[in-house]
């Protein structure tokens, strides 16, 4: 009964998680977004962190430059792949970046 109740409290959390969490879904957008914005990075917070560029986010009906980012890996060999936008059927799509 408890592993019953733990592992139905994982697949919530989990859904919750993935729901209201990570990433964003924008479903379709008419259009494209605007080219990147290009800036200085500057230094890590620390050793092990990794840089996460920006990209231009759905928003509001519009679109919003989301910054970039020093992150931590999750494992010693993580790796970053960045989020992107690409041409569907119906408009422009968004594929949030996660590790690999």
């Amino acid at each position: 009964m408890r592993r019953n109740v733990f592992g139905a409290g994982l697949i919530l959390f989990a859904g919750l998680l993935g729901a209201c969490g990570g990433g964003y879904n924008y479903g379709y957008v008419r259009y494209g977004p605007p080219a990147p914005r290009y800036g200085v990075v500057g230094y890590a917070p620390g050793p092990g962190y990794v840089w996460t560029d920006g990209y231009w986010g759905w928003r509001g009906g519009r679109y919003v430059w989301v910054p970039g980012r020093w992150l931590r890996p999750p494992h010693a060999r993580a790796v970053w792949v960045p989020g992107a936008w690409s041409r569907d059927g119906h408009g422009w799509r968004f594929q949030e970046g996660y590790w690999r």
